[in-house]
């Protein structure tokens, strides 16, 4: 088998109701994984990429959280609404998603300004 070209991982971690940090599950990540999986198929990228379900990513303020690989490309606040344009853009034209990336300075750092308080900002503000 041939190595994939691309692995995005979705964070589907689940949280208790009411924890500060939030959860990627309660934001609907397991719909928004399975969209992307479908999707994905639809535009013939099966044993190309490959899309999975991932425990916690660390980026709980960040959610829905989705990585994608070797890019190494960060999104942060992903909803279904972003789906179809994650897939076209990124997997089938090799562009990512600019207004959906994480800026450096929030991955793994506690210096991000989306923590604490459980505030969820986007990047450019509330979505």
């Amino acid at each position: 088998m041939p190595l994939f070209e691309r692995h995005v991982f979705v964070c589907t971690n689940d949280r208790a109701a009411g924890h500060q940090r939030g959860c990627c599950r309660a934001k609907g990540s397991e719909a928004i994984r399975e969209s992307m999986k479908a999707l994905a198929a639809q535009r013939g990228l099966e044993g190309r990429v490959r899309i999975n379900t991932s425990g916690c990513l660390d980026q709980c303020e960040h959610g829905v959280t989705v990585v994608v690989y070797p890019e190494a490309v960060w999104y942060g606040f992903v909803t279904m609404a972003d789906v179809e344009e994650i897939v076209q853009s990124h997997l089938v034209e090799g562009r990512p998603v600019a207004r959906l990336r994480l800026a450096g300075d929030c991955i793994n750092t506690a210096a991000c300004r989306h923590r604490g308080g459980g505030v969820q900002l986007g990047l450019g503000g509330p979505r």
